[in-house]
């Protein structure tokens, strides 16, 4: 089970720190994601992290301004978004898949948390 938590509302130019917690299995071995969904959008890839995390992938919308970090002793992948704008507000989704390398495709992510939401104001 993932659960994402740090969610929130926050003005444009402000930061935000996602975490997802797993429990019920341990992350360590396996790659992991984060996703979003904007309404009336579809669900994207925001970022990737390896197993261990020494690679990493961004979309070209969030290059410079996030980044993905995962500390395995813990079981937790963390997000950090700094400089928000209105377009980053969707629903965030921390997903893992069973394979150890990076992955952009949605649809070799298992299992998925239930999403926390990001509002960015104007």
């Amino acid at each position: 089970q993932l659960e994402e938590s740090g969610g929130g509302l926050v003005q444009a130019g402000g930061s935000l720190r996602l975490s997802c917690a797993a429990s019920g299995r341990t992350l360590w071995n396996y790659a992991m994601g984060w996703f979003r969904q904007a309404p009336g959008k579809e669900r994207e890839v925001v970022c990737a992290i390896n197993w261990n995390g020494d690679r990493t992938y961004y979309t070209d919308s969030v290059k410079g301004r996030f980044t993905i970090s995962r500390d395995n002793a813990k079981n937790t992948l963390y997000l950090q978004m700094n400089s928000l704008n209105p377009e980053d507000t969707a629903v965030y989704y921390c997903a893992v898949t069973t394979g150890s390398d990076v992955v952009t495709i949605l649809q070799a992510y298992d299992y998925w948390g239930q999403g926390t939401q990001v509002t960015v104001s104007s």
